[in-house]
């Protein structure tokens, strides 16, 4: 079997043993454009069992069949995390998503603030980024994008014991804000272009849940204090310190 080189993400149990059905547009990426052939190995991976070592036993341009051999890796959890932010423009907001998913999130929140400039989210669209990151990057889970709500219905309901950590230019850098803070469930939460408004700065800074923090001293796009944050974070509390 030749070195797998290809990860692909499946909605199907994994096991020794175990035949996965490829979709009609796998089996067309697998056997037309990656020109893999019976015998060929792929890993694949389903967000629940690890990452497996699987054998091409039937090849077509519309349909396939791999059998799993052995387990590559054991499933391997991100940080707590939530990347909770406002969608900015198409390309961007798909930056975002991928970056996200490859520094290491468990979950993607896109909020609706008083100056986001789009009202629509394609979350199926979005999911999709978020897979095909995982498959780029090695990840084994791949993190939920939940649907794009406003930002004071997010609030409203938030889970009690989770902190966020909200991008304040008006405030002390990142490092000297999360210096002994505890890890344990944490989110980020990234403003849109306009940045928040007055009404929603106010109603975050009355939250005691919430670590304000400065990304440094010159104003960042949207998708770069994303990057920011997330690495910030990661290097302090996540899996990476």
């Amino acid at each position: 079997m030749a070195d797998a080189k290809i990860r692909l993400y499946v909605d199907q149990p994994l096991g020794p043993g175990q035949s996965v059905a490829m979709s009609e547009d796998q089996a067309l990426y697998l056997f037309a454009v990656m020109r893999r052939a019976v015998g060929d190995a792929v890993l694949l991976f389903n967000g629940r069992d690890g990452e497996w070592r699987a054998e091409v036993v039937e090849a077509s341009k519309r349909r396939g069949v791999l059998v799993c051999r052995a387990q590559t890796r054991p499933l391997q959890v991100p940080p707590d995390l939530w990347l909770c932010f406002a969608p900015v423009k198409k390309a961007e907001t798909v930056f975002i998503v991928e970056k996200a998913v490859e520094l290491g999130v468990a979950r993607l929140c896109p909020v609706q603030t008083d100056f986001t400039n789009s009202d629509r989210l394609n979350r199926d669209r979005m999911q999709a980024n978020a897979r095909e990151a995982a498959e780029q990057c090695g990840a084994t889970l791949v993190p939920e994008v939940d649907a794009l709500q406003p930002l004071d219905r997010m609030l409203a309901g938030w889970p009690e014991g989770r902190r966020i950590l909200w991008c304040n230019e008006a405030e002390a850098g990142v490092a000297t804000r999360l210096a002994g803070q505890p890890s344990g469930p944490w989110a980020i939460l990234i403003g849109p272009e306009g940045g928040f408004s007055d009404r929603e700065r106010a109603r975050l800074a009355a939250r005691p849940d919430v670590v304000q923090a400065s990304l440094g001293p010159r104003i960042l796009r949207a998708e770069t204090a994303a990057v920011a944050a997330l690495t910030l974070w990661q290097s302090t509390l996540g899996d990476w310190a």
